[in-house]
């Protein structure tokens, strides 16, 4: 297991290399580079005004070489204008004399759009994010397994028909069609049901049932119906599995027969199903964040793509990047956990 988790995370790193340079070359093309160039000077800024600005802030060095410097392992770009003031990547208040100033050493860049440390807003964003996502996987795992075993215990039961046309259609349904019409049915005046009357923007300081229940249920609702599907396709095959039958003879009470030798090998393939969730929650609360106006990750990586803020923009990725192949590596040891044969091999 050890050489197995170690050879997961070399693999890891690999692969958050390559795809952090393939996101930093494409965020670093020429015509973004000049849309960067006019949004911090001017938009009626000529060529060389455009190519001057590149020049002095050290977009015109080759990619492999800026990627060095976002990385951390090679020296941050210097200029010296011609009065003898020297500015640069590295040159600061508080790093005057530092060579080095990357990802490595804990320097993410600065955001042109927030003015501000771009580890210092993704720490704060991807705490909100994660204040959401921890309330969703609270509703949305257990509504979901619920659902999917109750359905599948008896497959071609009324009881079945009705959850799965449930999982069906909550699937069905997008974040931002659920979204505005949980807004105009539960939270407006179209309808005369102000039940919610609080806002998800308030509920980045204080977060209560009336202004955080409406994006919490409706990120939830999709989940619910995919892992509830999963579910029930996972169960529906252990409970016609030979040992199921042999307890069924046995006597063995179906209430047991479920709860102790179906349950356990039936939750194999969604626990894989549950631990994707996160990366997805992790990019997908783009649409219900910018919906109900909360702040957090989602809603700055919109923010960075819309306004060519190449730093914060790298930051997201870098995240987005590590969360999904963490996930992955812990679904992986789960998944070898809950499966003796793969264990055994």
């Amino acid at each position: 297991m050890t050489r197995f988790i170690l050879r997961r995370v070399g693999v890891m790193l690999l692969t958050s290399l390559a795809l952090t340079f393939i996101v930093f070359f494409l965020t670093n093309l020429q015509p973004n580079l000049e849309k960067v160039a006019k949004f911090q000077g001017s938009q009626r800024m000529t060529d060389e005004e455009v190519t001057s600005w590149l020049d002095k802030n050290g977009y015109s060095r080759p990619t492999v070489v800026r990627f060095g410097e976002w990385l951390g392992v090679v020296p941050g770009w210097t200029y010296v204008d011609a009065e003898g003031v020297a500015t640069g990547r590295c040159i600061t208040a508080e790093r005057p004399d530092s060579a080095l100033c990357g990802v490595l050493q804990g320097y993410w860049g600065q955001s042109t759009v927030f003015k501000e440390n771009v580890g210092t807003i993704i720490g704060t964003r991807l705490a909100l994010t994660g204040k959401l996502m921890f309330f969703v996987m609270l509703l949305m795992v257990p509504s979901a397994l619920i659902i999917g075993v109750l359905s599948g215990m008896r497959e071609g039961s009324k009881l079945d028909r009705t959850l799965s046309t449930f999982s069906i259609a909550s699937t069905a349904t997008p974040e931002y069609v659920s979204g505005v019409i949980f807004i105009a049915v539960f939270a407006s005046s179209a309808f005369g049901l102000k039940w919610f009357k609080g806002t998800a923007t308030a509920a980045m300081d204080n977060a209560t049932f009336e202004n955080f229940f409406l994006p919490v249920l409706t990120i939830s609702l999709y989940g619910i119906g995919y892992i509830a599907r999963m579910t029930r396709a996972s169960m529906t095959e252990v409970m016609t599995a030979q040992y199921i039958r042999t307890a069924r003879l046995k006597g063995v009470s179906f209430p047991n027969i479920v709860m102790k030798h179906a349950l356990r090998n039936a939750l194999i393939a969604p626990f894989t199903v549950i631990m994707l969730q996160f990366p997805w929650l992790l990019n997908g609360v783009v649409i219900v964040e910018t919906l109900f106006n909360y702040k957090g990750f989602g809603w700055t990586l919109v923010q960075a793509a819309g306004n060519n803020d190449i730093d914060l923009l790298l930051g997201c990725s870098v995240v987005a990047v590590f969360v999904v192949l963490v996930t992955q590596l812990i679904s992986d040891i789960g998944y070898v956990y809950l499966n003796p044969r793969i264990r055994i091999s």
